[in-house]
């Protein structure tokens, strides 16, 4: 084990996929000069201009380019700078990519990864701040993850590679410095298997990307209180480990789902209402969501604050769910 950064973990990810595999490759504007936070640096030389490809500024151009290559037998990582700008790509992703497997009757996979760096980052604004997993788990055909850990920026990234249908990869931004314990070798972290971060018994919360640290914190604040908190990581939401989140509920009988992205339509309600569905005789109390409000993302760190999901929040909506008493 060694301690890197997240976004050396995902860098370390495709260089070990670029070696390991010629057909991958790797295309976005300004990856010759190292992307625009440094996820690709020094790759260019390395693996020459060939495998690191600069590209106009045109995301439509640069998704489009990638499906196609994608169909004929490569595996591009297409990086989008920021999940707000791949919406200019979104008829390449979501009727071309997400679909080709199944209308041509499975003769044809799309083995690429979107790279997709998601989330609130100090004064980026409403273009620039997004959670927008949601309209991803949406669209049948695309897997959708969301790394949380440098450990699993290096084990999700290089199963998504690897994997023959197109993932919607969504990193952090706010992440970028976040260090962490990350295994040598061949480090895999499968798709679909959500960790099971902090044990408990009281509560379950179910969380995912950055949000997983602001949960784990506050699980630590009510563990003084008595408060035992089970807190699960889904790492991957599409496909989700329902099986796992599951099983925590039927144990604590309360469920608390917590993500950046705003709450209306957000994908806590597909977890929410799975449980609901599923589990409504063994609840104690009714799930819970919290996320952010349905508003842009100010730039004024004030104001930006009021969108954001909060350890104070997620305490207070936890101590609730422990306090509900049914109407007689």
């Amino acid at each position: 084990m060694s301690d890197i950064t997240y976004l050396e973990a995902g860098r370390r990810a495709v260089i070990e996929e670029m070696q390991r595999d010629e057909r991958v490759w790797a295309l976005g504007e300004d990856l010759g000069r190292g992307g625009v936070f440094g996820q690709y640096k020094g790759l260019a030389e390395i693996f020459g201009p060939a495998r690191i490809a600069d590209t106009p500024i045109s995301e439509a151009c640069i998704m489009g380019a990638a499906v196609g290559a994608a169909m004929t037998g490569t595996r591009p990582i297409v990086e989008m700078r920021f999940s707000d700008f791949a919406l200019c790509a979104i008829d390449e992703l979501v009727n071309q990519a997400a679909k080709a497997r199944y209308m041509f009757g499975g003769q044809m996979r799309v083995p690429m990864v979107v790279r997709e760096p998601v989330g609130m980052w100090r004064s980026s604004a409403a273009q620039h701040s997004q959670s927008l997993e949601s309209w991803y788990t949406h669209i049948p055909g695309l897997v959708v993850v969301a790394p949380s850990t440098p450990a699993d920026n290096l084990g999700l990234l290089k199963s998504a590679i690897r994997n023959d249908d197109p993932v919607v990869y969504l990193e952090h931004k706010d992440l970028w410095g976040f260090t962490g314990p990350v295994p040598e070798g061949d480090h895999l972290t499968p798709l679909g298997e959500a960790e099971i971060v902090r044990e408990g018994d009281a509560v379950t919360i179910v969380t995912w990307s950055a949000m997983r640290h602001v949960c784990a914190r506050a699980a630590e604040k009510l563990a003084v209180e008595g408060i035992a908190v089970e807190l699960i990581d889904l790492r991957t939401l599409w496909p989700w480990d329902r099986e796992r989140v599951f099983a925590s509920v039927e144990k604590t009988g309360r469920l608390l789902v917590v993500h950046e992205a705003v709450t209306v339509s957000g994908f806590g309600a597909e977890i929410a209402a799975s449980v609901a569905e599923a589990l409504h005789h063994r609840l104690k109390a009714p799930v819970r969501r919290l996320g952010a409000p349905r508003i842009p993302i100010a730039y004024a760190p004030p104001l930006e604050d009021k969108a954001r999901v909060s350890q104070d929040s997620i305490t207070d909506a936890v101590r609730s769910l422990i306090g509900y008493a049914p109407a007689s």
